[in-house]
């Protein structure tokens, strides 16, 4: 399936100068999701994984959707003030300011999960704050790498992800 074909660019959006790449089309096409959550961990084994971490907003939609089709738990990391307390924070700087993510402490296997990855300050954010938080981190995957804006690398290897830009 060609699930790049559903992407939907919306441009000067949320900002002048932003390409947004929207993944609404293929949310909403049952076939179009399950292709692309298969495909987001098609290069790990699922018995590595015990939880799956999604990255506030839409990476909380990919991340509880494989957990739910692949039997694992979900852990959400939200922007700051989103989670009652007790949680971990991890502050972090992005290329316009500051942010902080939180989540709530636990154990396990974890696979991240974000939809696009821009400059990676917030994936590498989220995969730290999981490390503080007592999780072990085994995996990272996204739906949309933009790879001109960013290097990432998780454990030596290029984090994956279904579409490249």
């Amino acid at each position: 399936m060609d699930l790049k074909s559903l992407i939907h660019e919306v441009q000067d959006f949320p900002l002048p100068g932003i390409l947004f790449r929207d993944i609404s089309p293929i949310l909403a096409s049952p076939t179009a999701l399950h292709a692309a959550l298969d495909q987001m961990v098609a290069h790990m084994d699922l018995n590595d994984i015990d939880l799956v971490a999604g990255i506030e907003s839409r990476g909380f939609i990919l991340g509880a959707a494989l957990a739910a089709r692949f039997d694992k738990g979900f852990v959400a990391v939200r922007k700051a003030g989103k989670l009652p307390p007790p949680v971990e924070a991890m502050s972090y700087d992005l290329e316009y300011g500051k942010a902080t993510l939180e989540m709530r402490a636990g154990q396990g296997r974890i696979l991240v999960v974000d939809d696009v990855l821009a400059t990676g300050g917030t994936l590498a954010a989220a995969i730290e704050l999981c490390g503080r938080a007592g999780y072990e981190v085994v995996n990272v995957s996204v739906l949309i790498n933009l790879e001109n804006l960013n290097a990432m690398r998780f454990r030596g290897e290029p984090i994956h992800a279904v579409l490249t830009y």
